[in-house]
């Protein structure tokens, strides 16, 4: 399948989902009607704000409406798997908009590309990135008291037409991690690579970095290591 990339730079998180919207519908009449269907991955970075997804609970959210305000974020029930999570300046999101049927792929191992891409990305900066069972994403230090989570994803697929992604934290300011109980999780933690490096990073070079495992692992499947 031939996919596109673009990079969105810095833009709301309602706008880029609109478009989103407009993108798969797009496709799936492509789709429906036997048209080829031509893949984009999106590269973007949000102001801050919180999604929650469909299987999410509102009790997650630690924050009432006027709290909310007060800091000037906004608290968007969204329609991709998932529970609640945030995104905001210094996390590196990815909106994939790919047909799997293309790929020859289904949603679990589509999600475990994306994880191996991510954790690929990892180790350019020493850091070992893993799955947790039962819980989508990357994390560090599974099975120990330190465990915490990285990346986050979650996904929407229509006709087998995927859409939402990952939000892989870099440089972000985990601090308005502490008004949720991210992705549902009372007992885990939240980083960044800036964090476990101990200094901020070059957001560019990571962005390469990703789009370069991107391209070799969640479109390919080349070099993958199953676990």
């Amino acid at each position: 399948m031939t996919t596109d990339f673009s990079d969105l730079g810095y833009k709301g998180y309602r706008e880029v989902w609109a478009y989103q919207e407009e993108q798969l519908a797009a496709m799936v009449r492509a789709k429906v009607s036997g048209e080829s269907v031509r893949g984009q991955v999106l590269f973007v970075e949000h102001p801050p704000v919180y999604t929650i997804g469909k299987s999410g609970h509102a009790a997650n959210m630690l924050l009432n409406e006027a709290q909310l305000a007060a800091r000037q974020v906004e608290c968007i029930p969204v329609d991709r798997g998932g529970d609640i999570t945030f995104h905001g300046p210094g996390q590196l999101v990815v909106y994939p908009l790919l047909d799997l049927d293309s790929l020859h792929i289904g949603v679990k191992e589509y999600v475990h590309r994306l994880e191996e891409a991510v954790i690929r990305t990892l180790e350019a900066y020493g850091i070992r990135g893993e799955r947790v069972a039962g819980a989508t994403g990357v994390w560090l230090d599974r099975e120990t008291p330190q465990e915490r989570k990285i990346c986050a994803i979650g996904v929407k697929c229509s006709r087998s037409i995927t859409m939402h992604g990952l939000a892989l934290n870099v440089n972000t300011d985990l601090s308005y991690f502490n008004d949720i109980n991210p992705c549902g999780f009372v007992d885990k933690g939240v980083t960044s690579i800036a964090r476990e490096i101990g200094h901020p990073v070059d957001f560019e070079e990571t962005k390469t970095r990703l789009r370069e495992q991107f391209r070799h692992i969640v479109l390919t499947g080349s070099d993958q290591e199953n676990e």
